[in-house]
């Protein structure tokens, strides 16, 4: 699917979301990324096998 020289990482790689953005739509609060990734402002990922990504969730410091 990327056609980026070098290529974008792909969907399975951990560093993902380095991939080009394809379509940016904050209002909506998501991001297509060049490698299928649908990335979503709360941190959250859907991979194009379907595969959901939790949100990262950062706790406080006590």
């Amino acid at each position: 699917m990327c056609q980026h020289q070098p290529p974008c990482p792909s969907a399975e790689s951990t560093d993902r979301e380095a991939a080009h953005l394809v379509a940016h739509h904050p209002e909506q609060g998501w991001s297509l990324l060049c490698n299928g990734v649908l990335l979503f402002e709360d941190t959250g990922e859907l991979l194009p096998n379907g595969q959901v990504i939790a949100p990262t969730r950062v706790t406080a410091a006590a």
